[in-house]
């Protein structure tokens, strides 16, 4: 068919048939980084009951485990499912919808600890609460974060972070000393003062201003290093 051509040509290029190659495109690869974990016909698992002051009823989470590797040297818990439980009916939708997303990621196989971070760096634009001992706990879904960090602690898969020996002595020594220059000043409830500022590392409302450094009474953080 003739193709008629309006415009000026300003340059054109001889194209050879038999040398043209034709191009393919080949199909991505799909690496699989495990295989799924299948479901036992029996499974364990723990229950913790959460209080909080966003919900009128108690959060009730279910976190079953599949015990891998049975019988060797590499015998493990690790978690398959979680549900939550609750009278409350208002975060019912995304609280199904975010424990079966939870459930697959649990299911895949590989690392699972870096959802501890994911949920817990969650905020309320309404803000969050504190819990009883000072804890502050930005969101519900970080709650459910502090949850799974709390449950993968029993089962192993994360060590809990505590202060060391030197650490804890120093810690112990700065609020003995606070104690004993300001008796009236303990919260019974937390244990700390009432004066504490929120550590940004443990998220403990027990940071205090010693000798001339902020430091926390809770993990030993300190500005002053």
């Amino acid at each position: 068919m003739a193709l008629k051509i309006d415009k000026k040509i300003v340059a054109y290029t001889v194209i050879d048939k038999d040398s043209e190659v034709e191009e393919k495109v080949e199909p991505a690869e799909i690496f699989q980084l495990g295989d799924p974990l299948s479901r036992p016909d029996q499974i364990t698992g723990s229950t913790y009951k959460v209080k909080t002051p966003v919900t009128e009823h108690a959060l009730y989470i279910t976190i079953n485990d599949v015990l891998m590797n049975e019988g060797t040297e590499q015998e493990h818990r690790r978690p398959f499912e979680i549900f939550v439980n609750s009278k409350n009916m208002e975060h019912f939708q995304w609280i199904v919808a975010l424990t079966r997303v939870m459930s697959a990621v649990f299911r895949k196989g590989g690392d699972i600890t870096f959802l501890v971070e994911e949920l817990e760096s969650v905020f309320d634009p309404n803000g969050g609460y504190y819990k009883k001992g000072g804890r502050y706990v930005p969101s519900l879904v970080a709650e459910l974060g502090q949850v799974v960090e709390q449950h993968l602690i029993n089962i192993g898969m994360l060590k809990q972070q505590v202060p060391d020996k030197h650490q804890q002595n120093l810690i112990n020594e700065k609020k003995a000393n606070f104690i004993k220059e300001n008796p009236d000043e303990i919260d019974s409830d937390t244990g700390f003062p009432n004066s504490s500022q929120l550590c940004k590392k443990c998220n403990v409302k027990a940071a205090i201003m010693m000798d001339g450094c902020l430091t926390c009474l809770n993990c030993g953080e300190s500005k002053c290093g």
